[in-house]
């Protein structure tokens, strides 16, 4: 499946013909949902299917930003700590607790990451 996705009409083309196909009214709900969920009208959806275009889906980019916003947490958590073990002056007031309470923060937002992985495969 190619990752392109349909090419729009130009001003003079305009298209004439409709397909009907017959569906159960849970197929149309479902249909539906996932046209809405890749942000096309069903039409397009259903057009870029047929076409055997890949039809990317707004649900798994906002996804992927939330694992980059987690991602970017984890960096600066990490660059926390290693200013910390570096004994650099301006960390000289951060304690033992302080740390762990650091490290505490960055096993949380792991388990936030490893969520929202495991919501992706699904």
């Amino acid at each position: 499946m190619t990752t392109r996705r349909h090419q729009k009409t130009t001003p003079r083309e305009t298209r004439q013909k409709r397909l009907r196909v017959p569906v159960l009214i849970k197929e149309e709900a479902e249909i539906k949902a996932k046209a809405q969920d890749a942000g096309l009208s069903v039409a397009e959806y259903l057009r870029n299917l047929g076409l055997g275009y890949q039809v990317p889906s707004v649900i798994d980019n906002r996804q992927v930003d939330a694992l980059l916003k987690i991602n970017g947490d984890l960096g600066r958590l990490g660059g926390l700590i290693k200013l910390w073990l570096t004994n650099d002056e301006r960390t000289q007031l951060i304690g033992k607790s302080q740390l762990h309470l650091t490290l505490d923060s960055i096993r949380s937002t792991q388990n936030r990451m490893l969520d929202m992985i495991l919501k992706l495969r699904k």
